[in-house]
């Protein structure tokens, strides 16, 4: 079979390393099995997976019924910085004989563990292609430098967050491999929530234990700052036991610092007292039910700030381990946990509450999304991978053009009466702007825009301006930034229908917003009103070279022209109920109308949101821009952030 170029299956080895970044691969791994004639999986288990003090999880690995290609043994025990580093050492030492056995055509890594980092020096310098599970992403300890790492030495990128996705882009990765997908894991997670949770509830709390009375702790010690951790896991120890409810506690990951912590847990009796139950280890699909039906959880895992929020869950964070994350209304932060009180007092504000559910970091489709990538892969392309840096200077003597060359786009407007295409620089100084008249027929408009273009694009040459794309349409703006859509088409916003039997649009659909409240929709209606001689009224006249349009309508109106008023209420209502749509829909904070006809139409818009929108998004202001042509610089500004984006 050819795929991409390439005439054998794709070989993936998946490396897996503890119970954590296999609840992420895991996903990933079902799905490569279920397409035997794309892909071949190898399946390489090292680092806590193996260690019984750890809950031997590779077990779980075998009960999902997957191979394990090559167990390797890669902790050196001891669980301070030394053996960290020892650990690293020793798998570097093992894993080439693997590779070399294997010869995987591409190596799936995970997140920000340093047994990961081993993993991705050894593909990197084996020359085997690495793909970068939740890169981009920021926490606040050692593993930010370990996963940034890992993203320099990977070829693919597979994040979970818009905001992952820059920071890749911001560290000069190819925005062309980089894959925004979401979380594997949440493709389990959104599905799991209706199973038969009771029985594992009193299975791991034991059989008095009710839904959303209980408690999950999970807390790890931080590398960079062992003492405190050690001191911030004894504190909340003892706040849990102050709180007097059944707690599931599970022991820390194998970073350094565990040993202390575990010694902590036995010091206090955590493993006899009767309100806890201490485990090394729960299944996923079975930890994923304890935490979707607690009363609230607490620790400093990254479970808590991510996985969690896909149930509401109360979640309490402690210290600075996931300092960075991106996280949902339902977690409460505690950064400087350095009281009993401060904890317990934070366990009485979050506990039994529900939130609502957040999908930050996943919309339950990313396996499929990763699966589609990876088919993507072509092995012919060179393995060197290539950074994007930003533009710098390159040398001393620089050419003069270069210098003053003003990086710039194309705008058009198609209005009613005339078509305008503007040079529009990065700074938004209109540059140079053409005009003509529109033509009746849409060939003719499509003609005449083309050559607009051509004749700006070569004036741009000679006025030392860098023309980056052309740009047309409308747009939203969500957390600073233009959204572009999948195929840079979002924000067509003058074609949401709001009439199934309203007039023909020029996209050849009918009761568009444009097919009512654009300048041609007006230009149209006024010239009806002119052929039935309903258009002039007294002090109106239009000189017979002039071609009738929008303006005359508007000004018939305001003498007092029942029919053009009741032609421009109509397409006001039409753009206002566009509007309520957009309301609800994105629930923005400010709605801008721009254009000759927006003081026309924005108290009509207004009077359709009090009467159709939702209470909770009457509040929205609309106001009219107050921009020199401001379609012209919207147009451009969606060439101009993307492409310059791309480039930063």
């Amino acid at each position: 079979m050819e795929k991409n170029g390439n005439n054998r299956k794709l070989r993936v080895c998946v490396a897996t390393c503890n119970r954590a970044d296999y609840s992420k691969l895991a996903p990933i791994m079902f799905g490569i099995k279920t397409e035997p004639s794309f892909f071949e999986l190898d399946v390489v288990v090292l680092g806590s997976h193996l260690i019984d003090d750890y809950g031997n999880t590779y077990r779980m690995i075998e009960q999902d019924d997957f191979d394990i290609n090559t167990r390797l043994h890669t902790i050196v025990r001891g669980e301070d910085e030394a053996a960290m580093v020892e650990s690293v050492g020793l798998a570097l030492v093992k894993l080439p004989d693997v590779l070399n056995r294997l010869k995987p055509d591409i190596m799936i890594v995970h997140g920000d563990r340093f047994d990961a980092l081993a993993l991705a020096t050894s593909a990197a310098l084996m020359n085997i292609r690495i793909l970068h599970i939740e890169g981009g992403e920021v926490s606040g300890t050692i593993d930010d430098s370990i996963r940034h790492a890992i993203t320099k030495l990977a070829h693919y990128h597979v994040c979970c967050t818009r905001s992952a996705e820059q920071h890749l882009i911001a560290m000069c990765e190819d925005h062309d491999r980089i894959l925004l997908a979401g979380c594997p894991s949440y493709d389990k997670l959104l599905s799991a929530k209706n199973k038969d949770y009771m029985s594992i509830i009193r299975m791991w709390l034991g059989d008095d234990v009710k839904c959303k009375d209980y408690i999950v702790a999970l807390q790890h010690p931080v590398t960079t700052d062992i003492k405190h951790s050690i001191k911030m896991f004894e504190l909340t120890l003892d706040a849990l036991i102050s709180f007097n409810k059944r707690t599931l506690v599970l022991f820390p990951n194998i970073d350094a610092g565990s040993k202390e912590m575990v010694r902590v847990m036995r010091k206090k009796g955590i493993e006899h007292h009767p309100n806890f139950r201490a485990v090394k280890h729960v299944p996923f699909d079975q930890f994923i039910q304890l935490v979707a039906h607690a009363g609230c959880m607490i620790g400093n895992s990254s479970c808590g700030v991510r996985e969690v929020g896909a149930f509401g869950t109360p979640v309490i964070n402690l210290g600075t381990r996931q300092i960075g994350r991106e996280t949902g209304e339902n977690v409460l932060h505690v950064r400087d946990a350095d009281t009993q009180d401060k904890i317990l007092q934070a366990l009485h504000l979050q506990f039994g509450k529900q939130y609502p559910c957040s999908k930050i970091y996943g919309d339950g489709n990313a396996v499929p999304r990763i699966l589609k990538f990876l088919k993507s892969i072509d092995l012919q392309e060179p393995l060197q991978k290539q950074f994007c840096f930003p533009p710098v200077k390159e040398n001393i003597s620089q050419d003069i053009d270069h210098i003053l060359e003003t990086l710039s786009a194309l705008a058009v407007d198609l209005g009613g009466t005339n078509l305008r295409v503007a040079i529009v620089s990065m700074k938004g100084e209109i540059v140079k702007k053409y005009t003509q008249f529109n033509p009746k027929t849409y060939e003719e408009r499509i003609s005449l825009i083309l050559q607009m273009c051509v004749e700006a694009a070569a004036e741009a040459v000679k006025l030392n301006c860098r023309i980056l794309g052309v740009g047309i349409g409308g747009g939203i703006i969500h957390q600073h930034e233009l959204i572009h859509g999948s195929s840079f088409c979002a924000a067509e916003l003058g074609h949401l229908v709001v009439s199934l039997d309203g007039p023909d649009c020029s996209c050849g659909s009918h009761g568009c917003i444009e097919a009512y409240a654009s300048g041609m929709a007006l230009q149209r209606e006024a010239k009806k009103l002119h052929d039935e001689d309903l258009l002039l009224v007294e002090g109106m006249s239009v000189p017979k070279d002039e071609p009738v349009g929008a303006l005359h309508l508007i000004q018939a109106a305001k003498l007092g022209n029942v029919k053009a008023q009741s032609i421009l209420r109509t397409a006001g209502t039409a753009l206002g109920l566009g509007v309520v749509n957009i309301l609800h829909t994105m629930n923005p904070s400010l709605v801008i109308l721009s254009g000759v006809l927006a003081s026309h139409y924005i108290h009509i818009v207004k009077d359709v949101i009090r009467q159709q929108a939702l209470s909770s998004v009457q509040d929205v202001d609309v106001v009219v821009s107050d921009l020199v042509d401001p379609a012209l610089l919207g147009a451009a500004s969606m060439v101009l952030d993307y492409t310059t984006r791309r480039i930063h």
